[in-house]
């Protein structure tokens, strides 16, 4: 724990050390960190993804109790490196600590909160849980009032279809038909265009029945791969 300790200043030294104003002013304004946005008060250093992820191999054996400070800092980066931690012990984990790192993830939701943080994270820690588990959590955070909540959810399923499993997937994505957020009609769109990849048919009987009433940007990404005249067809509607 002593070694520890003495490696989490290190780890945000090494942030700083990497960081750039220019890039943390536009990161600011492409992750929309304004007044009444959906990012609103998240901080950036301005450091890029691939040294992030350099920084988090490097600093792996990090315990949960300093994984958790980092989860709980305002910085962007801290937290996106703290979950890239996450996801590599949990990769690396037997079940029994997999069991752990994923409760640990799920009590920090709150602190999966910009869309990058979810769509790394998601997926590879909660959705691989949950893939032979019970996955009423899903339901509960598909209809959560938290917009990260409800995308953990939808991403989460991507593990399931990978695994040429869609029921969770069709399930959430109606549950979301409805939702005023535009990242989650992008999220549920891709992850309908992600269940065509694997079986168009499954897709298509979803869209048949829903899409005349989906957001347009849902629609848009759910289609996307489709042949030019099939996708002139559903955007007619």
């Amino acid at each position: 724990m002593i070694l520890v300790k003495k490696m989490l200043p290190q780890l945000k030294n090494e942030l700083r050390s990497k960081s750039n104003p220019e890039k943390a002013k536009l990161l600011s304004r492409y992750f929309k960190t304004g007044p009444g946005e959906y990012g609103e008060g998240d901080v950036f250093l301005g450091v890029v993804v691939p040294e992030q992820r350099k920084i988090a191999k490097k600093f792996k054996e990090l315990s949960l109790i300093e994984l958790q400070g980092l989860l709980e800092s305002k910085i962007h980066e801290e937290r996106l490196t703290a979950l890239l931690i996450l996801v590599e012990q949990y990769e690396k984990a037997e079940n029994k600590k997999k069991e752990e790192l994923a409760h640990f993830y799920l009590r920090n939701t709150k602190n999966v909160n910009n869309w990058d943080l979810v769509d790394s994270s998601a997926h590879k820690i909660l959705g691989d849980f949950l893939l032979e588990g019970d996955k009423a959590i899903l339901l509960k955070l598909a209809g959560s009032k938290d917009l990260w909540e409800r995308r953990i959810a939808v991403i989460s399923t991507f593990t399931f279809i990978n695994q040429n499993k869609f029921d969770y997937s069709l399930k959430i994505a109606e549950m979301l038909l409805f939702d005023t957020k535009d990242l989650i009609h992008k999220a549920v769109g891709w992850m309908l265009r992600e269940v065509g990849k694997k079986d168009l048919k499954a897709e298509e009987e979803f869209l048949q029945k829903h899409y005349r009433q989906m957001p347009r940007t849902m629609l848009r990404y759910a289609i996307e791969k489709f042949p030019e005249e099939k996708r002139e067809l559903y955007l007619k509607r």
